[in-house]
């Protein structure tokens, strides 16, 4: 009708016609400008790094990598002993009623961390005998103030039901465990009771954290809080001219797994020296938690969205990977949480012996682990067979899979050598998480001392993440 009569229309009204027209016509551009053909989003992300090294560059980032996880494990060996022993013997002639024998611990700081009172006995039958019987463990509990006087804890006496067994030597039994020490010194009062054989002996052993040890905690978990933050301020300074919807999804990732890797070192860890209190200790555990689990999305997500480009809507894209994970969370946070409520309570608790659901959350838990996996897989194969032809992202597929591929590796020998060797020098060694605890078979082999120290562990995790979070923001 315009076009046939435009006598009829005056010029305002055609000049009005066509600015709306303009303004229509730059907004689909803008539109199209921020919302891209899947094919060009892949040019018009924040440029990274990734995309200038050659192969020399990638070799030497792999290299440096190894060289600090191996000058971490190298420290912590050359290091001063992760647990001091003391260990008391008595000899006894009595059958199977044993009176309550009376121990007490060598002095203690807040440096000692935690103490634990086992006990090994010794039985009067031939050493070729296998025997497995319970009986009674009864504990009091008393401690000792600044001024020698000593507060009885534990009213009235806990009282546990342990197995002994015996092949040739009898195994090792946890008498008591304290997460955190509130007095100087313990006094504790142990007696077995319903002993089918006659006792020859006892050998009781205190154990607790090295001081020294415990300063050298301190100081690596203080340089990487301090490489953490730097880290974490050189990302944000590299992207700071790209607008956030032009990140990579590596990158946003990155700006979340950095300040969470930085509370997985745990700035708050001094805190456990300063205040006796299981509040810096369960913190600790949290935080390292919630790291750990944020990996396993951020896997899943990266896999996922390299390939899914545009809007990631939250009910089909984040929600699964979010449902598996958070199981994972929420079982490994409630054993915990559950541990350290019944220890406050009861020093003598073991979740692994007086917890009758135990194995039942270990098999949910694996369960969910083999989901994860096979979730996992099926992203990663999806990913590389249909973007492998790609430029730049198959660049990023490959870096991602080798970092990935690394982790792995390094984290399946630590558990070998934790459970598939079943090496008791070896499950002394790691120090137990309770927010991941049922990973291990039990909360009784973090203590039993050796030669080797568990700090290459502990901060080969903080190095290695830190090295992947540092090489992705690039």
């Amino acid at each position: 009708m315009d076009s046939d009569y435009p006598s009829f229309e005056t010029p305002i009204c055609s000049e009005l016609k066509h600015f709306c027209k303009r303004i229509k016509d730059t907004y689909q551009e803008l539109k199209e400008d921020l919302t891209p053909y899947k094919d060009d989003r892949y040019y018009r992300l924040a440029p990274m790094r990734l995309y200038t090294l050659s192969k020399r560059h990638f070799v030497l980032v792999f290299v440096v990598f190894f060289v600090c996880f191996g000058l971490t494990v190298f420290i912590g060996i050359a290091g001063p002993k992760v647990i001091e022993s003391s260990i008391l013997q008595i000899d006894t002639n009595t059958s199977t009623q044993v009176e309550p024998y009376l121990l007490e611990s060598q002095p203690l700081s807040t440096y000692d961390q935690q103490l634990w009172l086992t006990c090994v006995v010794v039985l009067k039958q031939p050493d070729e005998s296998i025997i497995k019987t319970n009986f009674n463990v009864s504990v009091k509990i008393s401690g000792v103030v600044g001024d020698a006087t000593t507060k009885l804890i534990s009213t009235p006496a806990h009282n546990r039901t342990r197995t002994l067994s015996c092949a040739r030597k009898c195994a090792e039994i946890i008498v008591v465990h304290l997460g955190y020490l509130n007095y100087t010194q313990y006094k504790i009062a142990v007696g077995f009771e319903d002993l089918r054989y006659p006792i020859a002996g006892v050998n009781f052993t205190w154990k607790s954290y090295n001081p020294a040890f415990s300063q050298v905690e301190i100081w690596f978990r203080f340089v990487f809080v301090v490489l953490t933050f730097m880290v974490t301020c050189l990302f944000a300074h590299s992207l700071r001219k790209f607008s956030m919807r032009d990140w990579g999804i590596e990158q946003k990732w990155m700006s979340i797994l950095l300040p969470l890797l930085l509370l997985y070192n745990d700035p708050f860890f001094p805190l456990s020296f300063l205040v006796n209190s299981w509040f810096p200790g369960m913190l600790d555990d949290l935080f390292q938690s919630i790291f750990l689990c944020s990996l396993l999305l951020f896997w899943l997500c990266v896999y996922h969205g390299i390939r899914v480009q545009g809007e990631r809507r939250c009910l089909t894209f984040y929600l699964p990977k979010v449902f598996i994970v958070g199981l994972l969370w929420m079982a490994s946070v409630t054993l915990g949480i559950w541990q350290t409520v019944n220890e406050l309570r009861d020093p003598t608790y073991q979740y692994r012996v007086d917890t009758g659901n135990f194995q039942g959350m270990q098999v949910f838990f694996l369960v969910v682990a083999c989901l994860y996996i096979l979730y996992l897989l099926f992203l990663i194969v999806r990913a590389c067979s249909e973007l492998r032809n790609m430029p730049y992202v198959d660049l990023r597929l490959k870096f991602l899979t080798a970092l990935t591929f690394v982790v792995l590796v390094i984290s399946i020998v630590i558990l070998y050598l934790r459970f598939g060797a079943r090496n008791a020098l070896y499950e002394s060694q790691l120090k137990d998480n309770p927010a991941f605890s049922m990973l291990n078979d039990s909360d009784d082999d973090v203590i039993y001392g050796s030669d080797y120290e568990e700090m290459p562990l502990q901060n080969g995790q903080a190095i290695r993440a830190k090295y992947k979070e540092e090489s992705d923001s690039d």
